[in-house]
Parts: structure tokens; sequence; C-alpha cells
């Protein structure tokens, strides 16, 4: 199983639920949902997310994706796990609360 990670906001995944798929909320606006691997989730949350609350990290079984996952790069050229089209929930094998600490910043889960 090759295991790739989304944030989102806890009430998106209970939306995503309801409606048996989800959009995140990039897919309409970038045309895809953005995704990291375990390595590159903690830079990402921390530079994306930082204080924020409220969030859920989606552990997604790549290999269960149906749309297709295009790995691309961006400013640093480091290559970023992308979903191009809405994520089917069966590709979601777990979902953690995903809490920073005092200070704002994300530790890396016991869980990855």
């Amino acid at each position: 199983m090759n295991t790739i990670l989304h944030i989102t906001q806890h009430e998106q995944w209970e939306q995503a639920k309801l409606v048996k798929t989800y959009r995140g909320d990039t897919l309409d606006s970038e045309g895809f949902i953005h995704c990291s691997t375990p390595t590159q989730i903690i830079k990402v949350a921390n530079t994306f997310f930082h204080n924020q609350k409220g969030l859920v990290l989606l552990y997604i079984d790549s290999d269960k994706v149906k749309p297709e996952i295009r790995y691309e790069g961006v400013e640093d050229k480091e290559l970023f796990p992308h979903i191009y089209g809405a994520l089917n929930l069966d590709a979601v094998f777990k979902i953690i609360d995903f809490e920073h600490g005092e200070d704002g910043l994300f530790e890396f889960p016991y869980e990855i």
C-alpha cells in the first residue's frame, strides 16, 4: 500500500461522507486535490495550516484512488501528489484529528 496524506477541515470531511465523495477546497479552483507524502506532511501543515484548529488528517491508499494521481513539482522542485478528480472515500483508510502544539506548529503524528 502506498500512503499519501491530505489535511482538511473536519466539517469538510463530514460533508464528504454525506455526499459520498470528497472534492476538497481546491478541486474546483485548481483542478486537483493537494496531497503530501508522509515525509512532506509536517512542512505542509506548518506552512499552510499554522495555528488552525478543527483539522483532520486523511490517510489515503493511493492504489485505491480512482482519479489520476500526478506527482508534480512546486517552488523547490519537490514532487507532491495531486489527485485530479473527486476522491472516492473507500481509498481513505484512516482519519485522525490533527492538532498543533501550543506554539501553533504541528509535529509528526505517531500514527504515520
